[in-house]
């Protein structure tokens, strides 16, 4: 399992106003493409986005279903690639000065993913995760920003 800390100069509040946007999604997570629907109900637990990974040509269309939905402490995510697999990404968040502590940590756990050692999945994903990480920061102080700034 591959796991990724960050702390974000926002309010725990703040970073999750990004994760229930679904349309953001292609945004801030590393590979995911473009969105080409979300579910009304997101980000409810059962809801899906449904995306695309990859670079243009060559895209995957599929899924990431929201497991568990509890702003502003945790949420986790089912995110489909098939022919690869299926990864669970859980995602939390802890009020930290006048920030936040993220930690979004990511494993294989169905189809032919989950079948490759640890020791070559990992050092890939960390990688991957520290850039989403660093893109949702960048999403969430920007909003906070803009908001602080309009006096919302």
């Amino acid at each position: 399992m591959s796991i990724n800390v960050r702390e974000i100069r926002c309010t725990p509040e703040e970073i999750f106003r990004v994760l229930g946007d679904g349309w953001l999604y292609p945004v801030w997570v590393v590979g995911a493409s473009r969105m080409r629907e979300v579910d009304d109900d997101w980000p409810r637990p059962g809801a899906e986005l449904h995306h695309s990974v990859g670079s243009w040509p060559l895209l995957l269309d599929d899924t990431t279903e929201c497991v568990e939905w509890d702003p502003p402490r945790r949420m986790v995510l089912q995110a489909r690639g098939w022919p690869i697999g299926e990864a669970r990404v859980t995602i939390e968040v802890k009020p930290r000065g006048a920030g936040s502590l993220v930690r979004i940590s990511e494993a294989a756990v169905e189809g032919p993913g989950s079948l490759v050692p640890r020791f070559l999945v990992d050092p890939p994903l960390h990688a991957r995760n520290a850039e989403t990480l660093r893109r949702l920061a960048f999403l969430a102080e920007g909003h906070a920003a803009r908001d602080r700034a309009a006096g919302s």
